[in-house]
């Protein structure tokens, strides 16, 4: 193999940059000549690609986001633009491809692996809703991100006697929300893989408030209810102020942790040595500390759920 392609596709993340980095680097080490494509499938549908040297990588690997940018492209998920991209590629002279990014991204690997083309994926989902990974690439950072901002409003919370619903990512995860609550002492975390009763909660709510504990925090993962039917039923039940904050797209950004630049290290690493032995349509994951390569149909068919341990942890811990 003498050029390999890189691309990130899907919701960006901090670490992104670290791995193209490091899986570069590795490239070059083994006499690889690396492209990158701009914006995703979206530039490996137009050929949208550039030169990447270590040069190109210096200076990002501590740059959330991802310099290559990432975008959406419906013609990509035809079989029609999957054999485009495929043509493109021979055409680049592209023996193989490194693709960062989550389940969609992934999918778009898989599919291209079928085709032919040597792929190896990078989980890369702050959700950390990918399965056969004990840590995807940006949820460090974001659980930092998150904290932070927890932290800040407790303070007013707690001057203002206040209740805040605050709405973290995580449509079909509540990996961030039950962790960041863990981690600053929430009095709840809602999260779409359990269910909850709202009546039940106000009446928590209500008994530490008599006791005279007049602020709460509640964190709520996008997919597991409505902040302002939240907020609202606990302003009617309770007599609380309550405000909301969603915390939004503040979460995917920032510069990478210690944990997320080591892990994307390795993971870039991983990908390319995979890549050149032969072991492709894979994905690259975390596993007991070791990175280990998953089958990308075991990936895509598979489901990740919230860690047993995790869930008692909140539960003695009053969460």
């Amino acid at each position: 193999m003498k050029k390999i392609g890189i691309l990130t596709s899907g919701g960006d993340c901090s670490g992104m940059n670290a791995a193209i980095r490091a899986a570069v680097r590795t490239a070059i080490r083994l006499n690889i000549e690396v492209v990158g494509f701009r914006k995703g499938y979206l530039g490996l549908m137009k050929g949208d690609v550039i030169p990447l040297d270590t040069k190109a990588v210096s200076g990002i690997l501590h740059r959330g986001g991802t310099f290559l940018q990432s975008a959406r492209s419906p013609e990509f998920k035809t079989p029609e633009g999957q054999q485009k991209a495929i043509d493109n590629l021979k055409e680049l002279g592209v023996e193989g491809l490194v693709v960062l990014g989550g389940d969609g991204s992934l999918t778009g690997a898989l599919a291209l692996h079928r085709l032919g083309l040597p792929v190896v994926g990078i989980p890369s989902s702050i959700d950390n809703d990918i399965p056969y990974t004990d840590m995807a690439l940006g949820v460090d950072t974001a659980l930092n991100n998150i904290i932070y901002a927890v932290d800040c409003i407790k303070d007013t919370a707690s001057s203002h006697a206040r209740a805040f619903v605050i709405e973290v990512m995580g449509r079909n995860s509540g990996y961030l929300a039950s962790i960041s609550a863990i981690a600053t002492g929430a009095e709840f975390a809602l999260v779409p893989e359990r269910e909850y009763d709202l009546a039940e909660i106000c009446q928590q709510l209500r008994a530490r408030f008599e006791e005279g504990r007049d602020n709460a925090i509640i964190i709520l993962a996008e997919g597991a209810g409505h902040a302002r039917e939240i907020s609202d039923s606990i302003k009617d039940a309770i007599g609380f102020e309550t405000r909301i904050t969603v915390l939004g797209h503040y979460q995917r950004g920032g510069a990478p942790t210690v944990f997320d630049r080591l892990l994307a290290s390795r993971f870039g690493k991983r990908a390319v040595e995979l890549l050149i032995s032969g072991n492709s349509g894979v994905m690259v994951g975390l596993s007991c500390n070791a990175i280990l390569a998953t089958p990308l149909e075991d990936v895509i068919k598979g489901e990740k759920r919230p860690q047993d341990e995790v869930l008692r942890l909140a539960e003695v811990l009053g969460v």
